[in-house]
């Protein structure tokens, strides 16, 4: 359904817990499993990363506090038909989810309706993401074994 690397943009994304209201919400698809699955990271604009860290693109990891992020800078451009983001973005490793494909096709049936592909993660960007989750303590060993496939 969806492929490793591609930002999805569903409007609204309805969360699984039910604790947070439904709102429009990026996708980053890292991984497909072979049980029907995809595992996936939803960036946001909220920034835990301590000050003087972080201040380019990349991995931040900072093991005293639990942080794993991963960084995209406001305006690099990060997929393959030359989009970026208008704000600073990141991706934690303890966000890191599965959702299954039922539970998408369910409730987002029809694409350009409920989503659309915004765009792929250019190859380098994707793969140091990738590795960032990979190689942090901080990530699921579950979801790291997926990101080694």
């Amino acid at each position: 359904m969806f492929k490793a690397g591609q930002i999805i943009y569903f409007t609204p994304f309805y969360f699984e817990n039910g604790k947070s209201g439904p709102k429009d919400k990026y996708f980053v698809v890292l991984e497909n499993s072979e049980d029907d699955a995809v595992l996936a990271s939803l960036p946001t604009r909220r920034n835990f990363i301590p000050d003087g860290l972080g201040e380019d693109t990349g991995c931040v990891e900072v093991p005293e506090i639990n942080l794993n992020c991963y960084k995209l800078c406001k305006g690099q451009v990060i997929t393959t038909n030359g989009k970026s983001f208008g704000f600073d973005t990141h991706l934690y490793g303890r966000q890191i989810r599965t959702y299954t494909y039922s539970w998408i096709n369910d409730i987002y049936p029809n694409y350009e309706v409920d989503y659309i592909i915004w765009g792929e993660l250019l190859p380098d960007i994707f793969e140091k993401l990738k590795a960032c989750f990979r190689e942090s303590d901080m990530v699921k060993n579950k979801y790291k074994r997926m990101l080694k496939s």
